[in-house]
């Protein structure tokens, strides 16, 4: 097996494992071979090279070719459907019929859309895939064209198996999550009849697996979504002519508020979530690290410990 298809065997094993943790009769977990993970690899890479920039006519090519890809392996154009609320962007629609015992259709989201990417910014070409000691390079290998991949593969898979699951089986991939997110929106509005009224969704653009020295050591679930806040700050002074600005004018009062503002140490705010996070992720991690969660796991969390985590980006935002 390539390392390219190793790669993939242990991203599609997690999320099949995210996808059916729930009980479906008939469900057969066998073996990924290196053509099941190779051709996602293969998908990937395919999406990576398309710019999909987020609510761009590029998302609607993004859909097209895992529209092909499904078609070409059986199904039915009726059940493969790119949808949405205007012609320039919309959402990629595949369900895979169960046999109705289990109720509800399951609906399983990820986003062909991505976020702008300057190749001057980046050491490789941000559009396409490259692979360097393990790990792939890309605007979306991450956020969140493997999420996208991963669900077509696994279809065809099922559907060279013979699978019959429980109940439908429904793949959304939006091209808009990165800005207006209108078309899932339109999904859920006028569009519902598409989806209908799915018992739950999964999506993989949260959570994710982990992987400790090559081994499986957690996948993580997302619970809950933290959300930016805008703030306008304005500042006056009395003004002036442009030729005599005034040593205490409006723009070194705002500089003087913005400096006073980056030197502020915001509080520590854990929730059950967040507390949890810090609680078991202790226990994958070692040394300072280690002591650390547990230390700000407590009530009151330890100060010192939380300033040291807040040291990386995504401790620091989730504390």
């Amino acid at each position: 097996m390539s390392g390219r298809a190793e790669c993939f065997a242990r991203v599609l094993s997690a999320a099949i494992a995210l996808a059916f943790s729930f009980p479906i009769p008939g469900m057969a977990q066998g073996a990924l071979s290196a053509e099941d993970s190779l051709l996602a690899a293969e998908m990937l890479e395919e999406l990576i090279e398309i710019k999909s920039l987020s609510a761009s006519p590029a998302t609607i090519e993004a859909a097209d070719a895992m529209t092909a890809r499904l078609i070409e392996a059986g199904f039915a154009a009726e059940a493969v459907r790119v949808v949405g609320p205007d012609s320039g962007t919309g959402n990629l629609v595949a369900r895979y019929r169960g046999d109705g015992t289990g109720g509800a259709p399951i609906l399983l989201m990820a986003h062909l859309d991505v976020v702008d990417a300057r190749p001057e910014d980046w050491s490789v070409d941000p559009f396409t895939m490259t692979e360097d000691d393990g790990w792939w390079y890309g605007r979306g290998t991450t956020d969140n064209k493997a999420g996208a991949a991963i669900l077509v593969a696994n279809f065809i898979r099922y559907k060279q198996e013979g699978f019959v699951p429980s109940r439908d089986l429904i793949v959304v991939l939006t091209g808009d999550e990165e800005t207006t997110s209108a078309g899932i929106k339109w999904l859920v509005g006028e569009g519902r009849e598409w989806i209908r009224t799915p018992a739950f969704g999964l999506n993989t653009d949260s959570g994710g697996g982990v992987l400790k020295e090559g081994e499986e050591a957690l996948f993580a679930v997302q619970a809950s979504e933290k959300i930016y806040l805008t703030f306008l700050l304005e500042t006056t002074s009395p003004g002036g002519h442009s030729s005599r600005p005034e040593p205490d004018n409006a723009i070194y009062r705002l500089a003087r508020a913005l400096s006073r503002l980056a030197d502020h140490y915001f509080p520590v705010e854990l929730n059950e979530v967040t507390r949890t996070f810090f609680e078991r992720s202790a226990a994958l991690e070692a040394g300072q690290v280690a002591t650390d969660m547990g230390a700000v796991a407590v009530e009151p969390p330890d100060s010192a410990a939380a300033a040291r985590l807040s040291a990386s980006p995504f401790y620091n935002a989730t504390l």
